[in-house]
């Protein structure tokens, strides 16, 4: 195996200025028996595809990602939300590898999703649009792999809701994968799960301005996707680290004020959250991805995952990754999917990664992480037959 030292250095390598593509396709089935059409699909490449077409990673985003994973748009400041992970040198190698994220389907950045124009009315899909599962994302993340010629892809990956889509792609698709990331992931939602998403979700439906779903062109409900957003980033957290950033001091005031204004850093951040997420989220974006989440089950309702997973090619490889303070995805949902895997015969590696940062560690981690992600990739590359330098 390569030796990999990572530094200060490779971390704040980038992929530079990138730039955001589209698709269209004429249609697509969905799991409801829907059809979707047309379907658009907005992604972003990184590195370089080889003349094989064998070193191309997927890389799937979180419920309030999108396609924009690493770089820089022109003008911008602000880097793709996996910066970390993804560039020269780093875990996700664009040195080495074709990188690829695509926007979900129901999504708002790109992606065909609420906010898309309805053929049939030449408004906003807005409630119009059909639900959709994290099969059908895979679905159209699948017909963006083949329009863009990539027969296999060495690694899927992603944190969270990218996890999920990851492990979909493993069991839906295995002939095109050789390799599975899921990092903080899940095979289904716990009831906990579901019910930290349904109040997201009331919370959206109660705003005086969401008016079933059709509020585009007028006043949005911001304040409820803010509270929403709000309940979702206390999940994200965790006791250890909100007691380090907070602690329990108070935001401009040198005593309690016995009112109802803020008065706790908390209390401030955590609204400086919501405001700020409304402003580049759709809240009904909010309620499809939310349900999608909650609707996944890679089992397909059955609970056997050794069921699931005796398929998948026997040359398949895993690296599942969890966070030792991530209550909301917990390290136990991460074991019972390695507990599966190896009990099919699957070759998996497991990683707990000491945390304080809960369930963002996925996007706040860096060495240890691109180290671990750097090696596997780089096993899995050279048992494929790729060669690098």
């Amino acid at each position: 195996m390569s030796d990999y030292l990572i530094s200060e250095k490779t971390l704040g390598a980038t992929v530079g200025e990138v730039v955001l593509q589209s698709v269209r396709f004429e249609s697509m089935p969905l799991d409801s028996g829907e059809q979707l059409a047309p379907v658009t699909i907005a992604y972003e490449t990184y590195g370089r595809l080889n003349e094989e077409r064998t070193n191309a990673i997927l890389i799937l985003h979180a419920l309030s990602g999108d396609a924009h994973a690493a770089g820089y748009y022109p003008g911008e400041s602000r880097p793709g939300w996996w910066e970390t992970m993804i560039g020269p040198g780093k875990g996700f190698d664009t040195d080495r590898y074709f990188v690829v994220c695509s926007n979900v389907i129901g999504g708002c950045k790109g992606s065909s999703g609420p906010i898309s124009i309805n053929p049939a009315t030449g408004r906003e899909y807005g409630l119009d649009f059909p639900v959709v599962t994290v099969g059908d994302m895979v679905r159209a993340q699948k017909l963006l792999m083949d329009h863009l010629g990539i027969e296999r892809l060495l690694s899927v990956s992603g944190g969270s809701m990218g996890g999920m889509q990851a492990l979909q792609w493993a069991v839906a698709y295995p002939e095109a994968v050789a390799s599975c990331i899921p990092i903080a992931a899940t095979t289904k939602h716990s009831p906990m799960q579901i019910a930290f998403n349904e109040v997201g979700r009331l919370a959206i439906m109660s705003d005086a301005n969401w008016n079933n779903g059709d509020y585009y062109g007028r006043a949005a409900p911001d304040s409820g996707l803010a509270v929403a957003r709000m309940i979702g980033h206390i999940t994200y957290l965790s006791d250890e680290s909100m007691r380090e950033k907070f602690g329990r001091r108070l935001r401009d005031k040198t005593a309690l004020g016995y009112d109802f204004t803020m008065d706790f850093e908390v209390e401030s951040y955590l609204r400086h959250q919501g405001e700020i997420f409304t402003r580049r989220f759709d809240a009904n974006t909010y309620l499809y991805v939310t349900k999608a989440l909650d609707y996944f089950d890679l089992s397909g309702g059955h609970g056997l995952l050794e069921e699931t997973f005796r398929n998948l090619p026997s040359d398949m490889r895993f690296l599942v990754i969890a966070f030792s303070s991530d209550w909301l995805y917990p390290p136990y949902q991460s074991k019972e999917i390695v507990r599966a895997l190896k009990g099919s015969g699957i070759d998996c590696s497991y990683l707990e990664m000491r945390s304080s940062y809960g369930h963002d560690a996925f996007l706040l981690e860096n060495k240890d992480l691109n180290r671990m992600v750097w090696h596997f990739l780089e096993t899995t590359a050279r048992k494929g037959g790729l060669r690098f330098g």
